[in-house]
């Protein structure tokens, strides 16, 4: 599954259940229901390790912040599946944004380049 925008792409990989989100999420809340529905395909998937790949995501407005924070709730509720993040250092909204992730999942693995 995919996504394939001027702004943005995001790809899910099912076979090694990886999520990849690069470029520029500046949609408004409704415009991230396709967005959604890949991360909500992913988590209901419930692979036994899941990655999300967020390097080459730029920015994240709010609502894409709320959107990305249902997909690691919805996670938290497939309690075998072990969520494994990666940031990039580069981009200041990542260590401030994605440090809260880990509040609401605790086993989640956040690592940035």
């Amino acid at each position: 599954m995919e996504i394939v925008k001027d702004q943005y792409v995001v790809k899910y990989d099912s076979e090694n259940s990886t999520v990849v989100c690069s470029g520029s999420f500046r949609l408004t809340g409704p415009e991230y229901t396709d967005v959604a529905e890949i991360l909500n395909a992913a988590a209901d998937a419930k692979p036994e390790v899941l990655n999300l790949d967020l390097t080459g995501l730029e920015f994240l407005n709010s609502s894409g912040i709320n959107t990305l924070s249902k997909f690691v709730i919805r996670l938290r509720k497939h309690k075998a599946t072990q969520v494994n993040v990666k940031g990039n250092s580069e981009f200041a909204w990542q260590k401030k944004s994605l440090a809260n992730f880990q509040k609401l999942l605790p086993g989640l693995v956040l690592e940035f380049d």
